[in-house]
């Protein structure tokens, strides 16, 4: 059977869920408005799909529930923030203040994050520095699932990054979010669970084969994007999220799925430039231009905007959600809606 919940039934089933397996109210809120938010997007595998691992792992303790961020700032245009292994979502707004501060000030900053964890939908983040003005440039790396090409051991994780520029309204002109993998690795996650198959050239099994089994690649690796482009993009996100933010490698992380090992002690990096200190308003005609060279062209369109078009659809028909999941989340300590 499918339910319809609207985006509040969403947020408040995240929240009690969360708050039932031991999450403090500041932590539950802060993830159930990024389940929301990814739940209105229409990208499922970082919604209600994940609410259970949350869970889980604030259960047998992955995921530390009296976490409690540490924020220094030990330069002008640097922010540093200790999750204490807590959920990413909660350091990332103990440090936001302090970070869109620094960046109106120098023009551009930084703020890293480590002793972290899954953070969700990273181009949230980063539109989220757009809705303030900034242009945002946002890093997140995984447990290690690319290994790189001509060799069969994961050594990057998955290694999203995403930027987003504001639109002079409080909003964003465009959102770019892209892993470093062929698609993202939660999306393999939901065909595991809805027992489908997986699209070709997405993933390797165990043996280093090919696969189209959700559950063989899970076991195996992901391909990069782009062969060996991706892998220098996954290395790139490498770089910044944990080796610059002092967070574990990737080979060093415990899976963001299932119990084995303890937190994962990832990280995330996040760059916000002030376009007033470079470009002023020639940065905003330029942008204009640009997406119009886009957008003037028919069929094409700017990166975000089949976001942007499930949001509007999403915010007016609510979110379809099976029994099974729904049954998973009960389980996991929150009453369904």
């Amino acid at each position: 059977m499918i339910h319809n919940l609207t985006l509040d039934d969403v947020e408040t089933l995240a929240h009690q869920t969360l708050v039932a397996a031991g999450a403090t109210q500041e932590a539950a809120r802060a993830v159930a408005r990024s389940t929301r938010l990814a739940e209105r997007d229409g990208i499922r595998s970082h919604g209600l799909l994940y609410i259970p691992i949350y869970a889980e792992h604030l259960i047998c303790a992955k995921v530390s529930k009296t976490a409690k961020p540490v924020v220094s700032r030990p330069r002008p245009g640097a922010v540093r923030v200790d999750a204490d292994h807590g959920f990413a979502h909660t350091a990332i707004d103990a440090g936001w203040g302090q970070f869109c501060q620094a960046a109106r000030e120098n023009g551009v900053a930084a703020m890293s994050i480590h002793n972290s964890y899954n953070c969700g939908v990273l181009g949230h983040h980063a539109e989220r520095l757009a809705s303030d003005g900034m242009v945002g440039l946002c890093f997140t790396h995984a447990p290690a699932s690319i290994a790189p090409p001509g060799g069969k051991q994961p050594v990057v994780g998955t290694n999203p990054f995403s930027i987003a520029v504001p639109d002079g309204n409080g909003g964003a002109m465009l959102v770019i979010d892209q892993s470093a993998s062929a698609i993202a690795k939660s999306e393999i996650l939901l065909r595991s669970r809805e027992g489908k198959a997986i699209e070709p050239g997405w993933a390797l099994d165990a043996d280093g084969n090919e696969t189209l089994d959700a559950d063989a690649a899970l076991a195996g690796s992901m391909l990069p994007s782009g062969g060996y482009k991706g892998f220098g993009v996954g290395l790139l996100v490498e770089i910044l999220a944990a080796a610059l933010s002092g967070a574990n490698l990737s080979t060093e992380a415990s899976p963001f799925a299932g119990p084995k090992g303890g937190p994962p002690g990832t990280g995330q990096f996040f760059i916000a430039i002030d376009p007033a200190g470079f470009g002023g308003e020639g940065f905003h005609a330029a942008m204009l231009r640009l997406a119009t060279s886009i957008t003037d062209q028919d069929g094409a369109r700017l990166p975000g905007q089949r976001r942007a078009d499930n949001r509007k659809r999403i915010e007016a028909e609510g979110v379809q959600v099976d029994d099974a999941l729904l049954a998973r989340i009960k389980a996991a300590g929150a009453p369904t809606t």
